[in-house]
C-alpha cells in the first residue's frame, strides 16, 4: 500500500505543480519542492528505495539537460577586454567566497555554494525578456563558463566528502583531471571525425527518424559516460554533464532534439527530484527563526559576492545598470544549490539544520530575485525615457 500512495502521490503533484506556479507566479521549482515538503508532512511521501533511485535518475538527467545548454562552440567572447573583465569577475567571486569561508571557519560545502553558477533560472530570464538584453548575453556567456568550474567544483567537493582529504582523493583528483584531458582530446577527435565525414552525423540522428534514434543515442551516450564515471569513482554528475554538451555541440540538424529530451525531462523525472529534495525538508523549517536566518545569512552571502563583483568588473563595460541586472541574474544557483546541500547532508559535512538552510535560501532567493530583477529592469526602462 505504501508504494501505491508513493507513486499515486508523485503522479499528482507533478501534475498540479505548473498549474500552481502560474496561479501564485513563482518558478514552478520552489512549488514541486514546496509540493513535496507539503507530502511528506501530511505522510502522503515517505522515503523509499524506488522513490530515491527515481529522484537520482531525475537529477542526473538536470545534469544531462544542464550541460546541453553549453555549446562550446557558440561559447565565444568578442573583445578581449571583455575577456580580461571576465577574469576579474570571476577572480573576485572565488576570492570573496574564499574570504567568508575561512574567516566564519565554514564547511567546505560553503566554499562550493557561494561561488556555484546554474543556468536553470537564467534560462527562465531569457524566455522573459529575450536574448537581446545585453546583461543577458553576458550572463549566459558567464554563466556557460561559471557552470563548467561549478561541474567540476562539486566533481573534487563530492571525491572529498567522500575518501575525505587523503591520498585517496588527490588520488581521485587525478584521475579526474586526467579524465579531463582525455575527453578534450576525444572532443577534438570527434570533430576532426565529423568533419572528414560529416554523413556520419546523420547515419546516428538521420533527419526522418521514425524510431527515435536521436533519443535512443542521446540515453546510450548519457548512461555510457554516466558508467564510465562510476568505474573510475568520479561523481556521475560529470558523465551526465558531459554528455549533454556533446549532443548540443555536435548535432545542431537536430534542432528539435533539446525540446523532446526537455519535454520529458522537465514534464517526468526532473520534477520527480525536486519533490524528493522537498519530502526531505521538515515543514517545520519555513517557521523555524534559527534556519531562516542561516539561510538569509546565505542568501546574502551569494548575492552580495556578484553583485560587488559584477558591477566592479562589468559597469565600465556597459554601465551601472546592466552590471547591476547581470549580477542579479546569475545571483539564482537554485538547482545546484540543491544539489550541493543534498551532497553535503548525505556525505554528514552540514548538519539537518544547514541542509534545511540551503534548500530554504534556494527558494527563497529565486523567488526576491525574480521580482527584483522585474523591479529594477522596469525602472531603468522608465528612467530612460
Amino acid at each position: 500500500m505504501g508504494n501505491t500512495v508513493v507513486i499515486i502521490t508523485l503522479s499528482l503533484l507533478v501534475l498540479l505543480s505548473p498549474f500552481l506556479s502560474r496561479v501564485i507566479r513563482i518558478p514552478v521549482v520552489v512549488v514541486e519542492i514546496m509540493l513535496g515538503s507539503l507530502a511528506a508532512y501530511f505522510g502522503f511521501l515517505v522515503e523509499n528505495e524506488l522513490f530515491k533511485i527515481i529522484a537520482e535518475v531525475g537529477f542526473l538527467y538536470l545534469m544531462f539537460l544542464a550541460g546541453m545548454e553549453v555549446d562550446l562552440k557558440g561559447f565565444q567572447f568578442e573583445k578581449k577586454s571583455l575577456i580580461r573583465r571576465t577574469a576579474l569577475f570571476f577572480i573576485m567571486v572565488y576570492g570573496f567566497s574564499f574570504i567568508l569561508f575561512a574567516y566564519f571557519h565554514l564547511s567546505a560545502v560553503y566554499m562550493v555554494s557561494f561561488p556555484i553558477f546554474s543556468l536553470g533560472m537564467l534560462m527562465a530570464l531569457i524566455k522573459e525578456y529575450g536574448r537581446n538584453e545585453p546583461w543577458l548575453a553576458l550572463a549566459l556567456n558567464i554563466g556557460i563558463a561559471g557552470e563548467l568550474m561549478s561541474i567540476f567544483a562539486m566533481t573534487v567537493l563530492n571525491g572529498g566528502l567522500t575518501y575525505g582529504f587523503n591520498i585517496d582523493f588527490f588520488f581521485t583528483l587525478l584521475v579526474l583531471i586526467g579524465f579531463l584531458i582525455g575527453f578534450v582530446l576525444f572532443f577534438r577527435g570527434v570533430r576532426i571525425l565529423f568533419w572528414w565525414y560529416p554523413g556520419l552525423k546523420t547515419l546516428i540522428m538521420p533527419h526522418e527518424d521514425s524510431k527515435d534514434q536521436d533519443v535512443r543515442f542521446s540515453m546510450a551516450l548519457l548512461f555510457i559516460l554516466i558508467g564510465i564515471m562510476l568505474h573510475f569513482k568520479i561523481d556521475a554528475i560529470l558523465g551526465a554533464f558531459l554528455a549533454g554538451m556533446l549532443i548540443t555541440t555536435y548535432f545542431k540538424h537536430k534542432v528539435e532534439l533539446p525540446e523532446k529530451l526537455s519535454s520529458f525531462g522537465f514534464g517526468f523525472l526532473v520534477p520527480i527530484f525536486f519533490i524528493h529534495v522537498g519530502s526531505t525538508l521538515s515543514l517545520d523549517a519555513f517557521f523555524d527563526r534559527q534556519i531562516l536566518e542561516l539561510a538569509l545569512a546565505i542568501a546574502v552571502g551569494i548575492i552580495s559576492i556578484r553583485v560587488i563583483a559584477g558591477v566592479g568588473a562589468f559597469s565600465g563595460y556597459f554601465g551601472f545598470k546592466n552590471a547591476l541586472l547581470f549580477s542579479l541574474s546569475n545571483s539564482m544557483p537554485l538547482t545546484f544549490l540543491v544539489a550541493i546541500a543534498t551532497l553535503g547532508y548525505n556525505a554528514n559535512a552540514i548538519t539537518h539544520e544547514e541542509y534545511y538552510a540551503f534548500i530554504v535560501a534556494s527558494m527563497g532567493s529565486a523567488i526576491v530575485l525574480m521580482i527584483l530583477i522585474k523591479i529594477v529592469y522596469t525602472f531603468f526602462k522608465q528612467s530612460a525615457k
